[in-house]
């Protein structure tokens, strides 16, 4: 169980790490929207590249924060059953959401949006929009996302498991911070 335990601790900071990359996207997102707009306004010009980039950075910024989500606790949850118990309930409420829910609408959702990136990878899918973007980054942030949540959902579920067997700190408690 130390093992997985340890497991788990890569799987937060990975996901820490690029939660954080991610949170960095906002600002580079309002920068370019900023200086398009400017452009816009001042020069009568503008860019569908431009454009699309922000819709792009947005996605990622959604995206790549999912896991980082999850792993914060900060998910939108329902506590029907688990307000009604302590810290056991909760843990077993997540341990069977994780399992019946999370994990098989991940592999659905990677099971349907590999082949959707890797056709617009393998030939080279570009916006139909003047000046648009290559598409296969944007297409690529689906599977990432659903990935890195599942493997999220994994972490967690050993870290309760690990909570249950007394090996592991309360549910909800992030450790993330003091290991980075």
């Amino acid at each position: 169980m130390k093992l997985l335990l340890q497991l788990a601790q890569w799987i937060d900071r990975l996901n820490q790490a690029i939660g954080r990359g991610a949170a960095w996207l906002i600002l580079v997102t309002v920068l370019i929207s900023t200086g398009n707009a400017i452009v816009r306004k001042a020069f009568n010009l503008s860019s569908n590249s431009l454009l699309e980039i922000q819709w792009s950075l947005f996605a990622a910024v959604f995206l790549l924060g999912a896991a980082y989500t999850l792993l914060k606790n900060e998910h939108v949850r329902i506590d029907l059953l688990s307000s009604r118990g302590g810290p056991r309930m909760q843990a077993w409420v997540d341990i069977l959401g994780t399992l019946l829910f999370l994990l098989p609408l991940c592999g659905v959702m990677l099971y349907y949006a590999w082949p959707f990136f890797w056709d617009s990878y393998q030939s080279q899918e570009w916006s139909s929009s003047p000046g648009g973007l290559i598409l296969w980054p944007a297409k690529f942030l689906v599977p990432a996302c659903f990935a890195l949540l599942a493997l999220q959902g994994v972490s967690e579920i050993i870290k309760r498991i690990g909570f249950l067997l007394g090996l592991a700190d309360a549910p909800g408690q992030d450790t993330t911070e003091q290991a980075l």
